[in-house]
């Protein structure tokens, strides 16, 4: 079957050649046939002209190293909604979601049933995965077919890191928006994969927090069940310290494990750490980034834990919860080594990593109106990348000559 497909799409191919008879439809024809096939040429460009290595394979790697955490999400924001459920003695999904999952038979809503949470965590994922996959297929095809150039796959990882950074609840209508804005603005405008100098994924994420930030920011969105209200631990955690979270039953293992309140795809530290360990194995992501971070994090909670403040409880706020709460592992893991946006030079990896740390705490403390700092602090480093390795690379230029003088 599969021999009889790759000989027929082969067939195909001269049709949407140029000068072929579906020119036009060219840049869709590609991405079908890359999608089932590897193809037989490997990336000749940015943003991995110092390797050998396919787009295709990098993405597809990145893409794996996200499922556990997807797939503990889809667990996670069923756990919570069915919890938040028996609390207000709720027996069933209002809406087209209830119907889904009685056509499905797919059980009841105990919160102790990994099958029921699944399920129901399901409802909600699936449909935002399936909007942005679609929505940025789109305009990837669309700016091809302009560009008479092939479709990139970089939108597979951009959908399913854009989907696992929002809230369950959040309207379809808004992550179509959304994608959109992150794919084209974010992307497309500066030439497509290799030339942007922004995440997409956070461009749009980014956009929906600023342009409607009722349906991605406060109390209530992290649950998806209605009328339910609760804070987040990082608004706990600004708030009243630790004390607070952990009066409100959230321990620090809990937060490690990610059964708790959160953007669908980045309460889990564990299951982002299994990711971490096969992108750094398979060699699509950079070690030093993501030490770069670690190192931010901890020095600046440290410097703010010295200085302590009696009227900011964030100050006293410890390294290893940071880690653990909101999407600081999320961030670290899968955004801020986009091998696109990061810093280039080796030596510009580290302080690339260790400014986003800097700034995510920094965020988070100084700013209680806004707990999470993540997202800003990773364009913030996108924005700067280009020029710590401008400095870098001058700064090796000094030396070498230097020692050639010497």
């Amino acid at each position: 079957m599969s021999q009889r497909l790759r000989k027929f799409l082969d067939r195909q191919e001269r049709h949407f050649q140029p000068g072929g008879r579906y020119e036009r439809f060219g840049a869709l024809f590609e991405l079908v046939d890359t999608f089932l096939y590897t193809p037989s040429t490997v990336t000749a460009r940015a943003p991995h002209v110092r390797d050998g290595i396919d787009l295709k394979r990098v993405m597809i790697f990145v893409w794996i190293a996200v499922i556990p955490a997807a797939l503990f999400g889809m667990i996670n924001v069923g756990y919570q909604a069915n919890q938040a459920m028996a609390g207000m003695g709720l027996e069933q999904v209002p809406g087209w979601r209830g119907a889904v999952l009685w056509l499905l038979g797919a059980g009841g809503y105990d919160p102790a049933s990994v099958w029921d949470n699944f399920w129901h965590g399901a409802v909600y994922f699936l449909p935002i995965y399936a909007v942005t996959m679609a929505a940025g297929g789109f305009w990837e095809v669309i700016f091809a077919s302009v560009r008479n150039h092939e479709v990139n796959e970089g939108f597979l990882v951009t959908s399913i890191l854009f989907a696992l950074t929002l809230p369950p609840d959040i309207p379809l209508w808004q992550v179509a928006l959304g994608m959109s804005f992150g794919v084209v603005i974010g992307k497309e405008v500066f030439g497509g994969t290799g030339k942007n100098f922004l995440n997409p994924a956070l461009t749009g994420r980014a956009f929906l927090f600023f342009a409607y930030p009722a349906e991605i920011s406060g109390d209530g969105v992290w649950t998806a069940v209605d009328g339910f209200s609760g804070a987040t631990p990082l608004m706990l955690a600004a708030a009243g310290g630790v004390e607070a979270i952990q009066a409100a039953g959230v321990t620090w293992w809990s937060a490690f494990f990610g059964t708790i309140q959160g953007s669908i795809g980045a309460t889990s530290t564990l299951f982002i750490i299994a990711g971490a360990v096969f992108m750094l194995y398979t060699g699509v992501a950079s070690w030093r980034i993501m030490a770069g971070v670690l190192l931010g994090v901890v020095a600046t909670a440290l410097m703010f834990n010295a200085i302590g403040s009696d009227t900011n409880p964030a100050f006293g706020l410890p390294w290893h919860w940071h880690i653990v709460l909101g999407g600081v592992a999320f961030g670290l893991v899968f955004m801020a080594t986009d091998p696109v946006s990061a810093s280039m030079t080796e030596t510009g990896k580290w302080l690339y990593g260790f400014l986003i740390g800097f700034m995510t705490v920094l965020i988070r403390v100084l700013n209680p109106a806004y707990p999470e700092g993540v997202m800003l602090a990773i364009l913030f480093g996108n924005l700067f990348a280009p020029l710590i390795d401008w400095f870098v690379v001058q700064a090796n230029v000094r030396r070498r000559r230097r020692r050639d003088m010497a």
